[in-house]
């Protein structure tokens, strides 16, 4: 830590915004994210730090990109460093417990994790499907374990060959509750909380894009005498995404998309499917067209997933095609178009895909191929981001034979 103080980065008082030295986090926390060049909490921080950091309960509904990842991981660094670690502290059985439902979003919380923990002596894993085995049953034999973030399924593996022991947890959370519903985790889920501590003897946090009557029934479940924090839901696309929507006949989609790209010699665009046959349907035949181009889905294994990922995320490729795992809670900066080459059967998604353009305050722009099966998803969408999605047949130079 050496000298460091909170003079170092001084952070000017503002009317209605709590900066995040008005918490006193211990110190190692507040360097890690004042070098991220954090100031100012977001409404999810804010709010729900105010109950959490007291070691109280929450459900909190805040959509993917609102910063509810730091507001968790702070709450639980804060308590890591605050609580005594517990005498013998045992091998494969961690402090804190982090369920996300996919391996995607695992990977962004760790590396999160890692920025904030970075002034801290904690021991960071991560256990997921598809990745090496061997590897995560080594590391979590090899030595104690302060925070694990684990996708159910293989939490659930490794516990019961009892390589991971949950009755130390201190502390819990649940992100995209609703995403492990939709996903059917649940009785995973539930199997994993049984093996943790009572709710008496543990904090558990729950945070869900959307509060249906079923996570609130698990929410009451799992946690005791919980706060409540809701954050306004911006279902409205950003003001700095422009849409628009090409009516097209399904069999002419992906020769539409083909020329979008080319004619307009789109360089950094994420493309969307509903289905794996499609995905790589529209992935092959943009290959064999000279498009420098990847895709992501469930289909394809976790280490080239990643690799994939990190190829777009740093320009070595041009268009990603992908289904709806890369739709939550993946951060890559400067994606200049969205192209729906189907509309999303859950126009929660919708906003989520078009979401992934347009941020820190760039321009961006979202496309949507409307066919004969999306007209009948396109209603719930507008009803829901309370805007008119201006329908229209795509431009002329789009629509000729010739390339």
């Amino acid at each position: 830590m050496g000298d460091w103080t909170l003079d170092q980065h001084p952070v000017d008082v503002v009317e209605g915004k709590v900066r995040f030295q008005d918490f006193d986090l211990p110190l190692p926390l507040q360097r890690s994210i004042s070098e991220q060049g954090f100031s100012y909490c977001t409404p999810i921080q804010s709010q729900s730090l105010l109950y959490t950091l007291h070691g109280v309960d929450l459900i909190g509904k805040a959509q993917t990109g609102t910063g509810k990842t730091a507001a968790f991981l702070i709450a639980i660094l804060t308590y890591l460093m605050e609580e005594e670690v517990p005498e013998g502290q045992k091998v494969g059985a961690p402090r804190a417990l982090i369920l996300a439902p996919t391996r995607e979003l695992v990977l962004q919380i760790c590396k999160d994790a890692e920025e904030l923990m970075r002034y801290t002596p904690f021991k960071l894993l991560s256990v997921v499907g598809g990745m090496d085995y061997m590897k995560q049953r080594d590391q979590l034999r090899g030595e104690p374990i302060d925070l694990l973030v684990a996708t159910p399924g293989r939490l659930l593996d490794f516990h019961s060959k009892r390589d991971v022991d949950l009755r130390e947890v201190e502390v819990l959370v649940l992100d995209e509750a609703d995403r492990m519903l939709d996903m059917g985790f649940i009785p995973d889920v539930k199997r994993i909380i049984r093996a943790t501590p009572p709710k008496e003897k543990r904090q558990t946090m729950l945070f869900s894009a959307t509060f249906t009557q079923d996570i609130l029934s698990l929410a009451s479940q799992w946690t005791l005498n919980p706060q409540r924090v809701e954050i306004a839901t911006k279902i409205q696309a950003s003001d700095n995404i422009t849409q628009h929507a090409f009516l097209v006949p399904d069999s002419d989609k992906i020769r539409l998309l083909t020329k979008l790209i080319q004619h307009w010699g789109l360089t950094k665009v994420m493309v969307f499917s509903n289905r794996r046959d499609s995905t790589r349907r529209v992935y092959e035949t943009l290959k064999r067209s000279g498009i420098n181009v990847d895709m992501l889905s469930g289909e394809v294994e976790q280490k080239k997933r990643i690799a994939t990922l990190e190829n777009f995320r740093a320009g070595r490729t041009e268009v990603l095609i992908a289904t709806d795992v890369a739709g939550r809670g993946i951060h890559i900066d400067d994606v200049s178009h969205v192209i729906n080459f189907n509309l999303p059967e859950d126009p929660q998604d919708y906003v989520h895909r078009i979401g992934r353009t347009g941020r820190a305050g760039a321009l961006g722009t979202s496309i949507s191929f409307i066919g004969e099966e999306d007209a009948f998803a396109l209603p719930a969408i507008e009803a829901l981001t309370k805007t008119k999605l201006p329908c229209v047949y795509p431009p002329d130079e789009l629509l000729q034979n010739n390339a």
